[in-house]
């Protein structure tokens, strides 16, 4: 299955590909990588520069691009979901410098594109957490700044934006105030990972479609076609392991789905502002995230559902309900964009580890490598933690091998926890949306939410009794 252009904006613009061979023999190579999107081919290339001899080969299911890395709302943040189960405990000056290796790494993407000569639409407008609808988001968002200033991001890097000052960059409909993360760019991730996957194959690395991975043994990947017979397996797969390797007890897919507006005209734009192009959020638990694109669309999506048993979404249609639902809350927060047409929906799955934080992890005894569990924001933290494992497998002794989400020496299976068996899981994941939906209505009929903060929080312990 190709990149859906009739539903997935990001590949509209895009001409249709010519597939690249499947492989259909028993090869070795010195690195076998599992999973043509962001993270798998980001390690290609970063080991392919500092190691050219090396043979490298990559196996993809179905296209490059087919899993989250094609499917995203385009956000490069400087930040990892998570963060705060990585370095909580340490020092604050760690925590400040494994902030600034964050923030730095959105700079890094940026100037690599540039020197490769990859037109992605990247475009570094920060981001803006706004408190835009309901009063009661003030105090969400000012919570959140708190916390990420806890977490070690600087008063420069992430500051309170007042109500003037948030309507200079956006003109929500109730713009009460926000945050303003410096540190966040946008791209289009379609042309990143097929401009990737261009750039690694002009450096020798070799990239197999339509080759699903589905055993691992013995230094060794097969497909239904053929073999790769490697050293180091690196798993990439995210969200779609799709009960490969035991990966998918470990990372569990959940949906995210977004839709993009037809071309605004200047005087809408007049009206809504966003001169800057920043990316966009508010303090919704729906975890909504939006931007301005290159050609004046506006790309915005929210968190969808977890399918019961861990299913990842394969297509990449979205049904008139979700749009509608997107679209709503999208008018809700710009109301000049009523009657708006919508031209594109769609969704896909992201990964989430049982310990809700992301990983780098390299195990050296068995050779096998997994790198993912980036719950939303992989687009700039496939980078960075591709660059981690390239250095963790080449040995080499750099400030990113110490980071604090990189791990060596020890399995997926030790490291990761197992998620629950269903239907446990799959329960308290409706009862979180139940209670957060809860909560969405009480805010817009503008009643007090005191008596439900504290339902919500045993909800939230209940789940996480889950999965810690």
């Amino acid at each position: 299955m190709h990149i859906d252009r009739q539903h997935v904006f990001w590949a509209s613009a895009l001409p249709t590909l010519a597939p690249r061979s499947p492989l259909t023999e028993h090869r070795q190579v010195d690195v076998a990588i599992i999973g043509a999107g962001f993270t798998g081919l980001w390690t290609a290339y970063y080991l392919k520069t500092l190691a050219p001899h090396l043979d490298i080969a990559v196996l993809e299911a179905e296209r490059v691009g087919h899993g989250a890395s094609g499917r995203n709302g385009g956000w490069v943040v400087g930040n990892i979901a998570g963060l705060e189960r990585h370095i909580g405990s340490l020092p604050m000056e760690q925590r400040r410098f494994c902030c600034q290796v964050l923030a730095d790494n959105v700079d890094e993407i940026g100037h690599t594109l540039s020197r490769a000569g990859i037109d992605a639409d990247f475009h570094k407008g920060g981001a803006i957490y706004a408190a835009a609808r309901y009063r009661d988001q003030i105090a969400i968002q000012q919570d959140y700044l708190a916390h990420l200033h806890e977490l070690g991001h600087s008063e420069r890097a992430c500051h309170w934006l007042n109500a003037d000052q948030l309507a200079e960059k956006a003109l929500f409909r109730n713009g009460y105030g926000g945050i303003y993360h410096r540190q966040v760019a946008t791209v289009n991730p379609v042309k990143l990972v097929t401009g990737l996957a261009d750039m690694v194959e002009r450096l020798g690395v070799t990239i197999h479609e339509q080759s699903r991975a589905i055993a691992i043994g013995s230094g060794e990947v097969s497909t239904h076609g053929g073999t790769l017979e490697a050293p180091t397996i690196v798993c990439a797969t995210e969200g779609y392991a799709e009960r490969f390797h035991d990966l998918w007890r470990h990372v569990i897919p959940v949906q995210s789905l977004v839709i993009a507006t037809e071309p605004l005209s200047e005087a809408t734009w007049q009206e809504i502002g966003m001169a800057e192009r920043p990316a966009f959020a508010d303090a919704s638990r729906l975890i909504n995230y939006g931007h301005r694109t290159a050609d004046d669309r506006l790309v915005f999506g929210a968190r969808g559902t977890y399918r019961f048993g861990g299913k990842p979404k394969v297509d990449h249609a979205i049904s008139d309900a979700d749009i509608r639902m997107r679209r709503d809350l999208l008018v809700d927060l710009f109301p000049p964009l009523e009657g708006i047409k919508i031209t594109h929906g769609w969704g896909g799955s992201l990964g989430l580890s049982r310990n809700f934080r992301p990983h780098v992890v390299l195990d050296r005894k068995s050779g096998i490598a997994t790198v993912g569990g980036y719950a939303g924001e992989g687009v700039a933290a496939s980078h960075l933690f591709a660059r981690t494992l390239a250095d963790l497998i080449l040995e080499r002794d750099s400030k990113l091998c110490r980071m604090p989400w990189a791990f060596t020496n020890a399995s997926h299976r030790e490291l990761l926890k197992r998620w629950e068996p269903e239907p446990l899981r799959w329960l308290a994941a409706q009862a979180i949306t139940f209670s957060y939906a809860a909560e969405e209505t009480l805010m817009k009929h503008h009643k007090s939410t005191p008596l439900l903060k504290p339902t919500l929080t045993r909800v939230n312990d209940y789940f996480a009794s889950i999965i810690e």
